[in-house]
């Protein structure tokens, strides 16, 4: 059975620069014999987090459907924008979400133990948005989730794509389409042991 993975950008802009370095990551995974599926933020909408909001209304239904993929999934990968040296606050917000109980009243933190999960980042910087992408592994490793050594950021991504949305540089592309298939194979291990 082939590794599942979720991909899923902190950027919901069209044209993304953190997209667009997700799917190259995503050819490295499906040529590592995964299964991917790519989550755009913007199909699922949510509140802000709020427990008193949660306490009154429960987990919110895009929320809910996050966690069932998330369940669904054997690893995460994930493109974190940089903002103001941070991460998002779409992509922080849906993980506070999916980190509730589920419907069946399992702490949504299960989703990410022991998951398998690799974190990119893109930036127009010279830094490559390296800040939210060490900033995104420590609330991921917080939650539980097990990061794979590999990361990379993309300095001057702005000038980093041609057509297609291909990287320009060919030893640039080869290294982030590793880290797909450093997660692929990293996943599978876990599933062996």
């Amino acid at each position: 059975m082939a590794v599942r993975v979720l991909a899923i950008s902190g950027s919901a802009r069209k044209g993304s620069l953190n997209q667009k370095l997700l799917n190259v990551a995503v050819q490295g995974a499906l040529a590592a014999g995964a299964e991917v599926t790519v989550v755009s933020l913007s199909d699922y909408p949510l509140p802000f987090f709020d427990s008193e909001l949660e306490r009154e209304q429960g987990v919110p239904a895009h929320a809910l459907d996050l966690q069932k993929l998330f369940s669904e999934h054997d690893a995460l990968l994930v493109a974190s924008p940089d903002y103001n040296g941070g991460y998002t606050a779409l992509l922080k917000n849906a993980i506070d979400w999916m980190s509730r109980p589920t419907p069946e009243k399992v702490s949504g933190l299960a989703l990410f133990a022991n998951k398998a999960t690799a974190v990119i980042s893109a930036s127009p910087g010279p830094m490559g948005g390296i800040r939210s992408m060490l900033a995104m592994r420590s609330v991921l490793e917080k939650l539980g989730a097990l990061l794979i050594p590999q990361t990379f950021t993309l300095g001057l991504a702005h000038q980093a794509f041609v057509e297609n949305d291909q990287l320009g540089n060919p030893q640039v592309e080869s290294e982030v389409k590793a880290i797909g298939a450093a997660l692929v194979r990293f996943s599978g291990a876990l599933r062996a042991a």
